[in-house]
């Protein structure tokens, strides 16, 4: 952990993206809208170059506008503004909790029946491996939010597998029948089970859990939907008991923030988002953005999708590549060699618009031979319908993650995601295989060491 804090802070940039502190300062001043604009567009200074604002009329004669993002980072840096005002160093403090998210990482995995160095070579993927590694050093707006989202929600996963450790051992090839759960609900209907339900009442860390589990959706939404993990993985002793006990304590956060976004917009799900996607398609108009289609349509899985499993990065590139679109010329001397990481003239530039997760982060293939335990554990069934459903709504999404390295909507599955990694790695059972794992995870480190020099190179 005080490992990872050392990377992170070492890589660190200063960037100028910092809404949730703009958030923090409005709650202080007893507004939910922020101070907007203020500043300088060019240079940057203040937020007025923030384009994830949306004006809004001012109850105080200051000029204003409400940020459509779940609000819970802004909750956390509220003591930190309190303390410091606008001069709170934001980026550091997630920093740091992204540190403390590489130990949670560590602590989920040893809930799991995996030997220790499967436990430590998966953490060591987490931390340096994946787009964690340039989430973590950034720290801006949108990668405090995944910071969060994920601790809170592998201590949710951690604390339902602790609770429910036959879930992780059921690896025997009868498909899993969610009514079974070890026989306590043998030969009893569905409405048996369900009175069964109500008579028990809540379980108390399946609530836990479930609590947990809401507070991460208020960081990032597209995480509620690995809420299928929670039917299937914890405590209660039924499907319905787990999930209904769950679902309250998911319900508490979640409500709250649905009833913030009718104090502060009036409507149940902030409009601000129609009004950024209105904005950027509109005026990003070379990233595949459609008007006439929904903020979420079926119509962007597939350039979406390819994003994700297949874009590369931009070889031997004549200029920079679509996204930003500056269109600047490279290696334009005669002589110019290429460098690794020369800005006028590389080998090879990341899209910022996004990258194959298999080509930054190759480890996650070991997720593939845990699948064979689907259907028949519920453990590793849980976890790939969490990272289906949630990979599902992403790629529907009119946005990609742009601007990034590698493709940063993986951070909302990515604690499922090595779940069945290190279950994938245990069942390495020859030292060529092992050899394997060491070397995917040593490429998904250097790779990731590419990007976040490149990122910070090119000023994303």
């Amino acid at each position: 952990m005080f490992g990872s804090l050392l990377v992170y802070a070492s890589t660190h940039p200063f960037r100028i993206y910092d809404h949730f502190e703009w958030q923090a300062q409005a709650w202080l001043e007893g507004q939910t809208a922020i101070r907007y604009p203020v500043g300088t567009m060019n240079p940057c200074s203040g937020n007025a170059c923030f384009n994830d604002v949306r004006p809004v009329p001012s109850p105080d004669g200051v000029p204003r506008g409400d940020i459509p993002f779940p609000p819970l980072p802004a909750v956390v840096l509220l003591p930190f503004v309190a303390l410091w005002g606008r001069e709170a160093d934001g980026q550091l403090i997630f920093a740091i909790l992204a540190a403390i998210d590489v130990g949670i990482a560590w602590w989920l995995l040893g809930r799991l029946p995996v030997r220790r160095a499967v436990r430590f070579a998966v953490t060591v993927f987490f931390a340096f491996g994946t787009v964690f590694w340039y989430t973590a050093q950034l720290g801006t707006t949108w990668y405090q939010a995944h910071v969060l989202a994920v601790g809170l929600a592998m201590l949710a996963i951690g604390l339902s597998i602790r609770a429910d450790p036959d879930a992780a051992i059921n690896e025997d090839d009868r498909p899993y029948d969610p009514g079974d759960d070890g026989g306590a609900a043998a030969g009893r209907g569905l409405g048996a089970r369900t009175v069964g339900v109500v008579r028990g009442g809540i379980d108390r860390r399946q609530f836990v859990a479930g609590l947990l589990f809401g507070l991460a959706c208020t960081s990032r939404l597209t995480v509620a939907f690995g809420a299928p993990f929670f039917l299937l993985v914890g405590t209660g002793g039924s499907w319905q008991r787990r999930g209904l006990s769950a679902g309250v304590g998911a319900a508490i956060p979640i409500g709250v923030l649905l009833l913030y976004n009718v104090i502060s917009t009036g409507a149940l799900f902030h409009p601000g988002y129609q009004y950024l996607y209105e904005l950027e398609a509109g005026f990003y108009t070379n990233l595949g953005y459609h008007l006439d289609w929904a903020i979420e349509d079926p119509r962007y899985i597939g350039q979406n999708l390819w994003i994700m499993l297949f874009q590369g990065p931009a070889i031997l590139p004549d200029v920079y590549p679509a996204g930003l679109g500056n269109g600047q010329a490279l290696c334009v001397d005669p002589g110019a060699v290429r460098g690794l990481f020369d800005r006028d003239c590389p080998i090879a530039i990341p899209r910022d618009t996004g990258m194959s997760i298999l080509l930054t982060s190759p480890a996650y293939l070991f997720a593939i031979p845990a699948l064979r335990g689907y259907g028949a554990n519920r453990l590793v069934t849980g976890s790939a319908l969490a990272i289906l459903v949630i990979t599902f709504v992403n790629v529907m999404h009119f946005s990609q993650g742009w601007v990034q390295f590698g493709y940063r909507f993986s951070l909302d599955f990515i604690p499922w995601a090595l779940v069945l990694v290190a279950l994938g790695m245990q069942r390495i059972r020859t030292p060529l295989l092992a050899v394997i794992a060491g070397l995917l995870v040593g490429v998904s480190i250097l790779v990731n060491f590419w990007g976040v020099v490149w990122g910070n190179v090119l000023g994303w």
